[in-house]
């Protein structure tokens, strides 16, 4: 199996702390294809979409035929990418990767399925922002193998069918409501990825520490798991950067006090919350009584932009009881007041 990629890079979202930002940087790119594990086997978490999958691939591999289309959706960082990687290789297929902000007119799309052969994969990210076009241009090609484009314009205008070989589509994304409801019924397997537990987000570490010969004490293997917002990139992204304070300044012993002074350093804290987060939080009870307040005001106040507030932020703030989303705006709850030692 190899990897092709789209000519346009993914958009990065930038956060105050690079850290803590979900998005896959440019160096982990190569790096992840070290950590990324082959097989569905080898893959931590997720147990009710992995056994999902699982039956799924098993029982397209006995019918001889690309598994059915697939979409999954939750929070950057979780393993989206890294599944479509193992789909490829459980059915011995090609991975291409693309985005839905690179694809901007149906030739884009015509070109892609032209060149997927019998079992290749298709990854597109962030597939809720296919222009409609695109989307439409789609449809056949996920229903009946087939691709309906219209060449020319006017009375001139003709539509040519082009029979496409077997593949899988895998889309992403972080905002399942966003997509139309005629394409997300054209999937046949569709998969929420949940946040990791710490349990196993510490196999995570562990696995990713022994790819890349780091030693590492237990206790601050669950540490690392505990400041990680539940998310296998950033528990990967601490762990290397644990290991250069250990080698800089514990003789190469990544112990708790290592972690303890890498997330110092870091100003990460026991919920795994940043000074950005804690920032959030802050001015909601301080400027706003504890809320509600709009998302519009909120980012305004903060400097932020209202997407990375909602798909960065939020997310984790929400999942660990410290946030709600109201009708009326966001409101901070009493466990972020006991969190952040402030009395209503």
């Amino acid at each position: 199996m190899y990897l092709r990629r789209s000519q346009k890079p993914r958009e990065v979202k930038v956060t105050n702390n690079p850290i803590l930002d979900t998005q896959e940087t440019v160096e982990e790119l190569t790096l992840d294809q070290t950590l990324r594990p082959k097989h569905l086997s080898e893959f931590i978490g997720q147990p009710r979409l992995k056994k999902s999958l699982s039956i799924a691939i098993d029982a397209a591999k006995k019918r001889e035929e690309p598994v059915d289309h697939i979409l999954l959706y939750g929070p950057p960082g979780l393993g989206k990418t890294t599944l479509a990687h193992i789909i490829a290789v459980e059915q011995g297929g090609h991975l291409h990767l693309t985005t839905g902000p690179a694809i901007t007119r149906s030739g884009d799309l015509a070109a892609l399925l032209t060149n997927l052969e019998n079992g290749d994969v298709l990854f597109v990210d962030e597939i809720h922002r296919l222009p409609r076009a695109v989307e439409e241009t789609l449809y056949s090609a996920m229903e009946d193998g087939r691709l309906d484009l219209i060449l020319g314009k006017g009375p001139a205008a003709r539509t040519v069918s082009l029979e496409l070989k077997p593949f899988t589509l895998v889309g992403a994304t972080t905002r399942y409501g966003a997509l139309s409801a005629p394409i997300r019924s054209r999937f046949g397997i569709i998969g929420k990825l949940e946040y990791y537990n710490n349990n196993d987000l510490s196999q995570v570490i562990s696995r990713s520490a022994r790819i890349l010969n780091i030693a590492v004490e237990d206790n601050a293997t669950q540490l690392l798991s505990l400041r990680s917002r539940g998310t296998p990139r950033i528990a990967n992204r601490l762990l290397r950067r644990a290991r250069d304070t250990a080698e800089l300044e514990f003789d190469g012993n990544l112990t708790v006090a290592a972690v303890n002074t890498t997330t110092a350093l870091l100003e990460i804290d026991e919920l795994g919350l940043d000074a950005s987060d804690r920032d959030l939080l802050t001015h909601i009870i301080k400027r706003h009584k504890g809320g509600p307040v709009g998302i519009e005001t909120l980012a305004s106040a903060l400097s932020e932009d209202i997407g990375t507030i909602e798909e960065v932020y939020e997310p984790y703030l929400i999942q660990q009881g410290l946030l709600t989303r109201t009708k009326q705006g966001r409101v901070v709850t009493d466990l972020a007041y006991k969190h952040l030692g402030l009395s209503k």
